[in-house]
This record gives structure tokens, C-alpha cells and sequence, in this order.
């Protein structure tokens, strides 16, 4: 690893950079080495209320600025996000892992996301409703308030700011709370924001436990609004914590999104789309391809070409050259795709690949796993039901449509699903029947920038990007007058 991490991290808050001097730290590792590579201090009681007070001082000024200085400083933040790309994908890499070229993609991509924002909010547009002469009834747009976000490890850029383009652009102030896992890249973010004269307040940076952090912020009458991504029991949880103030949420809580492969399909198209996606940041995206359902006449070929394609996933070091796939993000990862394989091979699935934790030789020892593929797996392993979130994946046959559907509908959750068939009549069906937030048909592109990004079911609720994830932190309003 390049020597470019820092070796202490800091807070954000009430516009002060808090250094780690005489705090509580959460010391991060790098994933592909298991050493630890900086502290990063934790947020007390007493800076969350620090915290509070700036968002709550700093909303009213932030709602009160028109939209094109609203729009100046975030175009400038995105701006200096893209210059400073290669810095902070370095920052990324070391602590997440993921390949250099994909870290800098992601800051790329995020940047583009506050000048989506920006235009969405310029014509986020009310409308008059037709009343008699002399009076008049208005709906309006207005930000719901201060925020209250939380974001995973797995895109450290490009989740919390989804959640800070649009926050921002409707005019709220933010508190984001990223992953402890990796806290670099994302403070980085907020600098950009910063230096690109955002408002002392409006937008901080805080971390420590998740869940005193999660329950202090959420139970402070500041808060009107809470975003999070991340897993559904945590998920349920905050829901609980946000019901007693009565406010708003946008839950994004994962998925096991199926593939339905039909025999009519384009395959040598579906199989170079999906060998690539699946094995994308080792796995860990929560509208990763996961469950192939492949129709029978078809099958037995399709499981042989994907994991032929598989077996060419290079994996190392994100910093290395030509790698594909890098580490999982911590420990706990490697040990999870360990039980729900050994738990599918003794229900009868078949290893045609991997099953199996890579190390990456010398002294260090990393988070790897092989890229894998299991097939004639059963639906009562445990991996046909829970989410594995890593470099997996699992294949059965089917024979009918309707029978895919129902495969594909079995789960209490619906975030992406994908399917791949050249009849438009198939794709019709399966667009309407399936349920998920997403449906991708002949691609894996579910993540636009413009379309709203989201899930039904226990896959949460509301929605990110484009106008949705923009009125998603504000409130409507309705006004008559005579």
C-alpha cells in the first residue's frame, strides 16, 4: 500500500476538525494486509449535541439560500471531488480494498450525483390547483429539516453522497454518520464541501459506536429526517427509534436479487455481463446477482461457461496491477461465506469453483475469498435465504416462467432482480411479476443516477436519486388562500 493513508482521522463538527488527541479510537485495518493502518477518534454525547445545535442553527440559513448559491457550492464540491479523485480512490482502496481503477470510479461517479441533484432541485416544481377567481391553492416543496444519515463500508464514497447531494440540494443540513470500517474517503467528501464554502454546520461528519451514535441522533428533536443503507435488522431497528418522533425515513436494507436466465436469452451476452458484476467488489452490493435461477434446457451449459469466466477473476491487492477483485472488507466476512457454503455443500449443492478463503502470502494476511460458484443448490440452504454478500454464486434450474417468478418472489425481500430473454413478451411479464424496486432486463443497470434507487418489502422503503431521492427530504405543503 502506497503511504498516503493518514495515520489519525478526524470529526467534523460546528465547522472545527476534531483531531484524535485524549478520545476513544476505532482503529481501521486494511483489508487486504489485516493491519491496522490509522485511529479515527469517536464522537462523545457531547459532540453529538455539538452537532445537533450547529444543524439545527445551520438549517434555516441553508433553506434560506437560493437554489443557484445552493447549486454554486455544491457544483464546486463536485468539482474538487474530480480533481482530487486520485487521492481520495487511494484512500478507498486501502481501507476497503476494492481495485484502485474502481476507488476513482466511484468518486467520479459520486461527484456526479450533486450535479444531478442540483438540477433536480432547480426544477422541483409545485403546482397551482384550479380554484374559482379570487382565490388561489398552492402545493409546494420545502426541506423537511436536519438529517440524520448512516452509510455503509461498501461504497464509502458513493452512498453517503446520495444521501448529501440530495439532502443538500433540498436545503436541509446533514449529520453523516459513515462506516467506522472506513472513514477516510468519505471525510474527504465533506472537505470537498468545505473548501467549496458550504456553511459552517450544514453539512458534519461524526463516528463511534453505531448504536449510541444511531439512538442519540435520532431521538434529539433535531432530527426530522433519518437515511440509512444497510442491513434490515438494523434497519428495524432505527424504524423503531424514528417512530417515537414521529419521522421520516428512507431505508435501503439489502437484497438477494435474483436472476431469472431464460433460454431464449442472448447467453454469451448475459454470461459476459454477469461474470463481471457478480465478482464487482468481491461481491459486497446489495443489488449484487446472486440467486441464478437458469432454465433447464440451458442450464448445465450456462453453469459451465460462467464459472470458466469466473475462474479469470483476479484477485489481490487493490494497489496491484490488473486485479479484478480485491479483499472483503473485515473478518467477520471471509467466516460468513464459510458457514453458508459448508451449510449448502452437506444440502447437496455442487463446488464448481472456490468455496475456499485465499491468503495473500508474506506475513500479512488478508480478508480474500475465491471467486465461487455453486449450482444444484437447494432451497432450503441457508444461502438461498439469507444475503451472503461476498464473491457467491448460487445456481438451480427451472423450467417454466411462472415457476421463476415464484422463485424469484419467495424471499420477504425485493431490492434488484435481473433477467435476461430476447421475448418481449417474457420481459413484459417478468418487469410486472417480479417483485423488486428494480427489474434490470437485459442488463444489470439498476443505479443510473436519474431513476429512483430503492426496494420493497423487507428491502426498506422510499427512494434515492433523481426527483424521488430529492423530495425525499422534503415535505409537501399545501397552501389556500382568498
Amino acid at each position: 500500500m502506497p503511504d498516503t493513508y493518514p495515520r489519525s482521522l478526524q470529526l467534523h463538527i460546528d465547522g472545527e476538525w476534531i483531531e484524535v488527541e485524549g478520545r476513544d479510537i476505532h482503529h481501521v485495518v486494511n483489508p487486504s494486509t489485516g493491519k491496522i493502518i490509522s485511529d479515527l477518534p469517536k464522537a462523545t454525547k457531547a459532540d453529538l449535541d455539538r452537532a445537533l445545535d450547529a444543524a439545527g442553527r445551520a438549517f434555516p440559513v441553508w433553506r434560506d439560500t437560493p437554489i443557484a448559491e445552493r447549486g454554486a457550492i455544491l457544483r464546486k464540491a463536485a468539482n474538487l471531488m474530480r480533481e482530487r479523485a486520485p487521492d481520495i480512490g487511494r484512500l478507498m482502496t486501502a481501507e476497503q480494498g476494492k481495485p484502485l481503477a474502481q476507488a476513482i470510479g466511484e468518486v467520479s461517479n459520486s461527484a456526479n450525483l450533486f450535479d444531478n441533484m442540483v438540477e433536480e432541485a432547480k426544477r422541483c416544481y409545485g403546482r397551482v390547483l384550479v380554484r374559482p377567481a379570487g382565490q388561489q391553492s398552492l402545493v409546494k416543496y420545502q426541506p423537511v429539516g436536519p438529517v440524520a444519515a448512516f452509510s455503509p463500508w461498501n461504497f464509502p464514497v458513493f452512498t453517503p453522497a446520495r444521501k448529501l447531494a440530495a439532502a443538500l440540494a433540498a436545503g436541509c443540513s446533514i449529520i453523516l454518520k459513515p462506516a467506522e470500517e472506513t472513514p477516510a474517503s468519505p471525510i474527504e467528501m465533506i472537505r470537498c464541501l468545505i473548501d467549496a464554502g458550504l456553511p459552517s454546520g450544514t453539512a458534519q461528519v461524526v463516528f463511534g459506536d453505531p448504536a449510541e451514535v444511531s439512538s442519540h441522533l435520532i431521538a434529539s428533536d433535531v432530527i426530522r429526517k433519518i437515511s440509512f443503507t444497510g442491513s434490515v435488522p438494523v434497519g428495524k431497528h432505527l424504524l423503531k427509534l424514528a417512530a417515537e418522533g414521529v419521522k421520516r425515513t428512507t431505508m435501503e436494507l439489502g437484497g438477494h436479487a435474483p436472476v431469472l436466465v431464460f433460454d431464449d436469452c442472448d447467453m454469451d451476452k448475459a454470461l459476459d455481463l454477469l461474470s463481471v458484476q457478480k465478482f464487482r467488489n468481491a461481491g459486497q452490493v446489495c443489488v449484487s446477482p446472486t440467486r441464478f435461477y437458469v432454465q433447464s434446457g440451458i442450464y448445465d451449459r450456462f453453469a459451465e461457461e460462467f464459472t470458466r469466466r469466473a475462474e479469470k477473476v483476479r484477485v489481490g491487492d487493490g494497489f496491484g496491477d490488473n486485479i479484478d477483485m480485491g479483499p472483503l472488507a473485515n473478518p467477520r466476512r471471509p467466516e460468513a461465506m464459510e458457514r453458508l457454503i459448508t451449510d449448502a455443500k452437506a444440502k447437496g449443492a455442487q463446488v464448481r469453483l472456490g468455496g475456499e478463503a485465499l491468503g495473500n502470502g508474506g506475513d500479512n494476511v488478508g480478508f480474500y475469498y475465491r471467486p465461487t460458484v455453486l449450482t444444484d443448490v437447494s432451497l432450503d440452504a441457508d444461502i438461498m435465504n439469507t444475503e451472503p454478500f461476498g464473491p457467491v454464486a448460487v445456481m438451480r434450474p427451472f423450467d417454466t416462467m411462472d415457476e421463476a417468478i415464484e422463485q424469484a418472489n419467495r424471499l420477504p425481500l425485493g431490492l434488484a432482480a435481473y433477467a435476461f430473454t430476447e421475448s418481449l413478451r417474457t420481459a413484459n411479464i417478468v418487469g410486472d411479476k417480479i417483485e423488486a424496486g428494480m427489474v434490470a432486463i437485459n442488463n444489470l443497470t439498476v443505479s443510473p443516477g436519474d431513476a429512483p434507487f430503492g426496494g420493497v418489502k423487507e428491502s426498506g422503503h422510499g427512494s434515492e436519486d433523481g426527483p424521488d431521492g430529492l423530495k425525499a427530504y422534503m415535505v409537501t405543503k399545501a397552501i389556500h388562500q382568498s
